[in-house]
């Protein structure tokens, strides 16, 4: 027999049952008891499994899972200079917000982006800023249909329902570029990133836009897509300078790439600008100790983590919860030091010009 005290002390459902009952993961579950759009077959999945259960919501639970954690997760794809340095700002921008930075480096591995993914969920961090990485729409939204704020940096994932902080890739590259044209460089090679994500497509873009500019055709013997990376440029260097007429002016797309572009040169004997005028994407404290001075394309790191900060703490506050998604453009500067020289005509020469 069953008393009017057992009655009352009967376990109540949990979210993990109705879930189970309504077929559809905890997450969903709990997306929905916080107030954040689901799609509409399983909102109605679980309302009738509550009805169904008698579901009564903890309160102590709800408000618990609403807490702020003052975390800020970070994704990064490597440790190079350019995000080493971001990690840097950001950590200290951060920390004088009130948060703790926590950073992830995935070096664009598929599984080790989807896992970090997952740990800054599973932590609850408060934001989370990232590079924009191709194959992960489906996973960044549902974060974001949470209610956590994803802010993307360096690269973007055209599309996605995100605030962004990016900088002016295709324009730099297209000064850049311009300035080798103006002193008389035509034969121009372009160690590219990786053309299919958004950034190295911009910055090639640059490239292609000084070209025609000038009613130039892009020579596709001048034009090497080495993925970032410090070794595939050295070996791109290589393949160039073995043309029959090779480049006497080379635009490398990042920091890594003008690495292995200057070691190669090194190992060949050969000087910058000298035989070769050098200009690069991404300005670091090494350039300026190189014999020449690397021009380069300066991005404002500072200024990057200052807004990157600045909309996640709007983000965090009622008066930016909802506000549409920032997509934000940051200028950039062009360096000019010495590995870039006007390209001598044979008329220069004759006349011993230097």
């Amino acid at each position: 027999m069953t008393t009017n005290d057992d009655t009352t002390r009967k376990r109540q459902a949990t979210i993990v049952e109705v879930a189970d009952r309504a077929g559809v993961a905890i997450g969903t579950v709990s997306r929905y008891l916080n107030g954040h759009p689901i799609r509409r077959g399983n909102r109605d999945q679980i309302e009738r499994a509550i009805a169904e259960l008698g579901y009564r919501r903890n309160a102590l639970a709800a408000a618990m899972k609403t807490e702020l954690t003052n975390t800020v997760g970070f994704m990064v794809p490597s440790l190079s200079e350019f995000h080493a340095a971001i990690l840097e700002r950001l950590s200290s921008t951060m920390r004088r917000a009130g948060r703790a930075l926590i950073a992830y480096c995935h070096n664009n591995d598929q599984a080790s982006v989807l896992e970090a993914l997952d740990f800054f969920d599973a932590h609850r961090v408060d934001c989370l800023v990232m590079d924009g990485q191709i194959g992960f729409d489906d996973r960044i939204r549902e974060l974001v249909n949470t209610g956590m704020p994803v802010i993307l940096y360096d690269n973007d994932m055209p599309g996605m329902p995100v605030d962004r902080v990016l900088v002016e890739n295709k324009a730099a590259s297209f000064r850049a570029v311009s300035h080798l044209l103006d002193i008389g460089h035509t034969r121009i090679a372009v160690l590219t990133g990786d053309i299919n994500n958004f950034t190295g497509r911009q910055r090639y873009d640059g490239y292609l836009e000084a070209l025609a500019s000038r009613g130039m055709a892009v020579d596709e013997r001048y034009v090497l897509d080495t993925h970032w990376h410090e070794n595939e440029a050295y070996s791109g260097m290589l393949q160039l300078l073995s043309l029959a007429d090779p480049p006497t002016a080379l635009y490398c797309c990042n920091y890594n790439m003008t690495l292995g572009a200057l070691r190669l040169l090194k190992e060949e004997g050969l000087k910058v600008p000298d035989d070769l005028s050098l200009m690069s994407f991404d300005d670091v404290p090494l350039f300026q100790l190189h014999e020449a001075g690397i021009t380069a394309v300066a991005q404002p790191v500072d200024k990057i983590a200052e807004t990157i900060t600045s909309i996640m703490s709007s983000r965090l506050s009622g008066r930016g919860a909802a506000h549409e998604p920032h997509a934000i453009t940051l200028k950039c500067e062009i360096i000019l030091r010495g590995s870039t020289r006007r390209l001598l005509t044979p008329r220069d020469i004759e006349q011993g010009h230097k």
